[in-house]
């Protein structure tokens, strides 16, 4: 059994670093010493697994005095109130799960994001992130993914192990037939063709511009086409169904179409944007070796034109949520009309995928 580590508080350029690497919010806005026992205190928290079964934990909890940081049942570290550790020894699981417990206030039980498979390397949970309430998105809910046609025998019994239930496949019609999912035994698989009545992507552009003037073009789609409202209703219905949990959504590169799909559920469950922003462009990061070995295979002028068309950006995402204002007028209105979800049932969902 490894000792337990005394964390050193971090430095404040490493803190900031810790920060942005996990996507974080302004933390709780309530006295430090108030009598706030039930609420999470943590304004940032992430789980990383590292080459070599190693996991580092980095925390903030402003207004606490000390963190515990738990895995298996047993204590693996302890540090102040902001900390980071690299855990190591631990025997293998489909999923490492860690619990910081404070030493005021409710603990928090999160993994690292990225579900590692070999059939696919875009696979993330969808929670983990903070609200500007300070609220948590429940991890181990809900869950993002690339193309699901390359998953192994072994990779489909873990995610069967992991709860995955339902998987929305957002795709094409072509897509799908010439990828057809694999799905864990006794999942139910969906088709929420998002683009069926799109003609964005129907042909190659010719110039970098062209390619990113058609990927905005289909990030407006995906608000406010019929057919992706009908998609994207059907997921969020999904994932608010309590029998349900334990969704998949997913598209060919786990990006786009996915992209927003995430991006609306965490800003209906009130993540900042800037929050959202973050997640949607992890993408790059995940997807880079696969970007560049496709783009590295291309002459250098039809790669020029291709990765805008490979890349998630900030322009992207822009323009969907430019596209909720103006055909809706706000966010809350585009759930209501364009989605169907209700006051209601936006409670409701809060209720199931938040803590703290």
């Amino acid at each position: 059994m490894n000792p337990v580590t005394r964390v050193k508080t971090l430095s404040t350029a490493a803190l900031a670093a810790a920060l942005l690497l996990g996507i974080t919010a302004p933390a709780a806005s309530a006295h430090p010493h108030s009598p706030s026992d039930r609420r999470i205190p943590f304004a940032s928290a992430t789980v990383t697994e590292n080459t070599g079964g190693t996991y580092t934990v980095t925390w903030s909890a402003p207004g606490t005095h000390g963190v515990t940081v738990r895995t298996g049942g047993r204590t693996v570290a302890r540090g102040g109130a902001t900390g980071s550790v690299t855990v190591s020894g631990l025997a293998a699981a489909d999923r490492r799960w860690f619990d910081l417990v404070p030493d005021r206030g409710t603990p928090l039980h999160l993994a690292d994001r990225l579900i590692r498979l070999q059939g696919t390397v875009n696979f993330r949970d969808a929670g983990g992130y903070r609200t500007r309430d300070g609220h948590w998105v429940k991890m181990g809910e809900v869950y993002r993914s690339d193309s699901l046609d390359k998953l192994t025998d072994a990779d489909l019994a873990k995610l069967k192990r992991l709860g995955v239930r339902t998987v929305f496949d957002l795709r094409m019609e072509s897509e799908r037939s010439t990828a057809p999912d694999r799905v864990p035994a006794g999942a139910t698989h969906v088709v929420a063709d998002v683009l069926a009545g799109s003609g964005t992507f129907t042909s190659m552009p010719k110039s970098p511009a062209e390619a990113e003037a058609m990927m905005v073009e289909g990030n407006r789609f995906m608000v406010s086409g019929d057919t992706a409202r009908t998609a994207y209703t059907a997921v969020l219905d999904g994932i608010a169904d309590d029998d349900r949990r334990g969704v998949l959504f997913h598209c060919t590169a786990g990006k786009d179409r996915t992209g927003w799909s995430n991006a609306a559920l965490l800003t209906a469950l009130g993540v900042p944007e800037e929050t959202v922003m973050a997640d949607y462009l992890a993408s790059n990061t995940y997807r880079a070796a696969a970007n560049e070995a496709i783009l590295s295979h291309l002459p250098a002028p039809q790669a020029a034109v291709y990765k805008p068309l490979l890349d998630v950006r900030p322009a992207y995402l822009n323009a969907s949520f430019a596209e909720v204002e103006e055909e809706y007028g706000s966010f809350r209105a585009y759930l209501r009309k364009g989605l169907g979800l209700d006051r209601q049932e936006l409670k409701e969902l809060k209720e199931d995928l938040l803590v703290g």
